[in-house]
């Protein structure tokens, strides 16, 4: 890491003309397959997923940071929320070349800091193995919000263009 030029980048979705701190990162301009690559090495939760479903993950989140090294990509994380009640932080990871120098504290620190992110009453984040990470940057252990839905597992779980055919269909 002697010669690195770490760099934190924030990816909006800017229109033409859009400027963010006299820098506009479109969510497109995001390299999909070295993202997928990064989850691949540094996340066992996240090894395989396919790029279509990456960028659609990209596209639905706010914020979005990347962190790299040059032009590699070495940290990723993003982000739901409502702006005020509740936000969820996804898929934080640093390549492991790079982990124990302090960047995964920045990454969660970047996203906390977002204007998104910055009023929110409560940050939920899920996480097998790193808690005491996250405790040291002040998350609590919460076991009141252990439930989970897996829709796509789900029976009674119907795509909403099944239920629009449905009704069409007068069903």
């Amino acid at each position: 890491m002697n010669e690195s030029q770490i760099q934190f980048n924030e990816h909006l979705c800017c229109a033409k003309g859009d400027v963010y701190d006299g820098l506009c990162l479109r969510k497109s301009e995001i390299d999909l397959y070295q993202l997928q690559e990064l989850l691949n090495v540094s996340a066992f939760w996240a090894k395989g997923r396919n790029i279509e479903d990456l960028g659609i993950a990209i596209a639905n989140s706010e914020p979005v940071i990347s962190v790299s090294d040059r032009d590699r990509l070495i940290g990723f994380a993003r982000a739901t929320s409502d702006g005020i009640y509740r936000a969820t932080i996804w898929d934080v990871v640093i390549h492991p070349e790079y982990q124990s120098s302090g960047l995964g504290s920045k990454l969660v620190e970047t996203v906390l800091s977002h204007p998104r992110m910055r009023r929110v009453e409560r940050v939920y984040l899920m996480t097998t193995h790193q808690q005491g990470f996250y405790e040291k940057i002040g998350f609590q252990p919460n076991t009141n919000t252990t439930m989970v839905l897996h829709n796509l597992n789900n029976p009674a779980f119907v795509p909403a263009t099944e239920v629009q055919l449905q009704e069409s269909l007068g069903g």
